[in-house]
């Protein structure tokens, strides 16, 4: 029998891959690569790499410390590439308007109780809980999947990134 082999991808070594459309039309599918987004990407572009209903997954490539961000739901991050630590804080008070969804970004760092960080590597997935106050920090490139809500400061890039032809 035929096993099949698991190719785990990095910033500095991916194969894009690809969608092969038998029988339909290309533009019915898209296919992007979460490490090739973040290659050319800014430290923390939080780019749109799929898409349900209100619902995103960003790719997000990590590198230096990332501005302060909170959120009025649970988001949950998973590390595709490198170390990063995830520094959670509880703000004294709310910090995300009534009715916004997505991320929000913070001027600074909030005032509030610190709840303490987490170190992650590939392959783990951090949660990030309503209303608290999160910061990024990667000491060296990497990559990261952050499931969220579309807002403000997720970015649209699907004409670029994509593949729409078979």
């Amino acid at each position: 029998m035929g096993g099949y082999h698991t190719v785990f991808g990095s910033l500095d070594h991916y194969e894009k891959g690809g969608v092969q459309v038998i029988d339909a039309d290309p533009k019915h599918y898209c296919f992007s690569n979460c490490f090739e987004v973040a290659s050319k990407s800014k430290p923390y572009e939080k780019v749109a790499v799929g898409k349900n209903l209100k619902y995103v997954i960003e790719a997000i490539r990590a590198e230096g410390d990332s501005p302060w961000y909170s959120n009025a739901h649970d988001e949950a991050v998973l590390v595709m590439d490198g170390e990063i630590e995830v520094h959670l804080l509880q703000p004294d008070e709310p910090l995300v308007p009534e009715g916004k969804e997505g991320s929000v970004q913070l001027d600074a760092e909030p005032k509030g109780t610190k709840m303490g960080w987490v170190k992650a590597r590939r392959g783990h997935m951090t949660l990030l809980p309503k209303g608290a106050a999160y910061q990024f920090r990667s000491a060296k490139p990497g990559v990261m999947l952050q499931q969220t809500i579309l807002g403000d400061f997720t970015i649209q890039r699907w004409n670029e990134i994509c593949q729409t032809q078979g």
